[in-house]
């Protein structure tokens, strides 16, 4: 074992000094746990109890269709996304929090691979994406190009160095994810939209491992379309609804098939025939889920208190902490880091491998330590900078040291449906 260069006591005087500590008082966290999968789904906000109950009890049980108007049902959209736009680094009127990952990927996708269809690359019918990609995104992409019935198809690249060559003169749209969710691997965004854009294609980035843990700035990077989750470090609660990005340049252009009467200019007109919204309107489809839509607020109120900077600072101070520790103190054990140590190419999150992973992650889990697993063999742990402590890490790298050391796990639990 490698001499620690950091103690117990250390990581406590470091939460002392930590700014953002007290926002953790802004969540409920069971006090018995420790929580390391915000990259997953992010913890509840206080208020959001508080929140729900105001929405069922009062908004929904006493003014019952009212609120559509008076409680601002109807607007929470787009009001939504006005509070979240800050975070990801776009204008206003260009975020809509709405619908799921997969549904605005979709949405994307369909009107990049229109604007392509009707401009100068008219002929290309190529969409490119990692094959580590998340595997919705891969699916959502294969599924349109099957549907489209014009010849195009989704070419999967094996390793980030093949994506520029893979960026080429057949390819019109670029789809990735920001920070990979198995081994938090971080691109370099306005380098590869840069990059896509002088091969003539355009960008779709999905933010679902970014939003609320890393600096973004769409803007800045003239991204074209981009996606996002709600629920895992904007902890807006399990299921909620996700955003969607579309820059102003592009919101004339913007179509997709999944024409609803929300993205109706008129909806409440009722008239025969669709005419699209004008604006980020056109990214909406149907009717929202209120009371979930309602919580996604709290968790972007706690934001507000703070800023990305200092997120981003203590994000990578505890994630360069467990890995210190987790090397340290298990190097007689066959972990492997798989997360980029190199700063810029780190979102917020750590994995390791372990030939029994599973069975080691479900030991941890056990004693108190909340991580999850993935496929092959990965130990994800999420760090969430608005309540993650330091002697948090600390805590849990001396239970996975002690499940590793004793061998207390078991390689025959049987998995269940979610890991």
């Amino acid at each position: 074992m490698s001499e620690l260069s950091i103690t117990r006591a250390d990581c406590i005087g470091r939460d002392a000094q930590d700014p953002l500590a007290p926002l953790r008082e802004r969540f409920d966290l069971p006090p018995d746990l420790i929580y390391l999968d915000g990259n997953s789904l992010g913890a509840r906000p206080r208020a959001a109890l508080e929140r729900a109950q105001a929405v069922v009890a009062r908004e929904w049980g006493r003014d019952l269709i009212k609120s559509w108007n008076t409680a601002g049902w109807f607007d929470m959209p787009k009001r939504l996304g006005e509070r979240l736009a800050p975070l990801i680094g776009a204008g206003a009127g260009e975020v809509a929090v709405t619908d799921t990952t997969s549904l605005n990927l979709f949405k994307a996708l369909a009107a990049a691979v229109r604007i392509q269809a009707e401009g100068p690359y008219a002929a290309r019918r190529v969409i490119v994406t990692e094959r580590s990609n998340f595997p919705t995104d891969i699916y959502m992409a294969e599924g349109l190009a099957e549907w489209l019935e014009r010849g195009y198809s989704v070419r999967l690249v094996d390793s980030v160095d093949e994506l520029p060559a893979a960026i080429d003169g057949n390819c019109a749209v670029v789809m990735l994810t920001h920070v990979n969710y198995r081994t938090g691997y971080q691109h370099d965004m306005a380098d590869l939209t840069r990059h896509a854009h002088g091969a003539g294609a355009l960008i779709v980035w999905d933010l679902a491992h970014s939003a609320g843990a890393v600096p973004l700035d769409l803007t800045a990077a003239e991204a074209d379309f981009a996606v996002g989750c709600t629920y895992k470090y904007l902890n807006g609660g399990p299921g909620s609804p996700a955003f969607i990005w579309v820059p102003q340049r592009h919101q004339a252009q913007f179509a997709h098939p999944l024409t609803g009467w929300w993205s109706h200019a008129k909806p409440f007109a009722m008239a025969h025939g669709f005419a699209p919204s004008d604006g980020i309107g056109r990214a909406l489809c149907g009717t929202q889920p209120v009371v979930s839509l309602a919580l996604v607020e709290c968790g972007l109120e706690i934001f507000e208190e703070t800023n990305m900077a200092a997120i981003r600072t203590k994000s990578l101070g505890l994630t360069d902490l467990f890995i210190e520790l987790v090397e340290a103190t298990c190097a007689n054990h066959p972990v492997k880091l798989v997360t980029p140590r190199e700063h810029a190419r780190r979102g917020s999150q750590v994995s390791f491998t372990h030939p029994h992973g599973y069975a080691v992650m479900a030991a941890l889990i056990a004693r108190g330590v909340i991580g999850d697993y993935r496929e092959p063999e990965i130990m994800r742990f999420g760090f969430t900078p608005l309540y993650t402590r330091h002697v948090d890490v600390w805590d849990a790298v001396a239970i996975l040291k002690d499940i590793l050391d004793r061998e207390d796990y078991d390689v025959t639990a049987e998995r269940g449906a979610v890991t």
